[in-house]
């Protein structure tokens, strides 16, 4: 059964940077696209970016363009998610999830595989 493991939240001042990465478990990793998605509390879970099986095509939600990047590691396992000049608004629980192929890419239904996500705080 396939696992995903995310790693890397903490605490930061508005203005940081944080890394996340995601180990999947299995050997199939390379066969799908992946995405990370947050839900800040009292709120829905929202998608932030997706990255493409072999790495080559990325998408971004807007609220995130130009300060997230998303990568893959395919001989690692791991997505990673570098996340630059963080605002409070950005506080949330971050979580990766396995993309279903052909499916639209932002809905939360298109993913069937989640990690148990990690806390990113920014507060001053």
């Amino acid at each position: 059964q396939v696992q995903l493991v995310e790693s890397g939240g903490g605490s930061v001042q508005p203005g940081g940077s944080l890394g996340l990465s995601c180990v999947t478990s299995g050997r199939t990793f390379s066969n799908y696209p992946m995405g990370w998605f947050r839900q800040p509390p009292g709120k829905e879970r929202e998608f932030l970016a997706r990255i493409s099986s072999g790495g080559s095509a990325t998408y971004y939600a807007d609220s995130v363009r130009g300060r997230f990047t998303i990568s893959r590691d395919n001989v690692k396992n791991t997505v990673y998610l570098r996340m630059d000049n963080l605002k409070v608004e950005d506080t949330a629980v971050y979580y990766c999830a396995r993309a279903k192929i052909g499916m639209p890419y932002m809905a939360v239904s298109s993913y069937d595989v989640w990690g148990q996500g990690t806390q990113v705080t920014v507060s001053s």
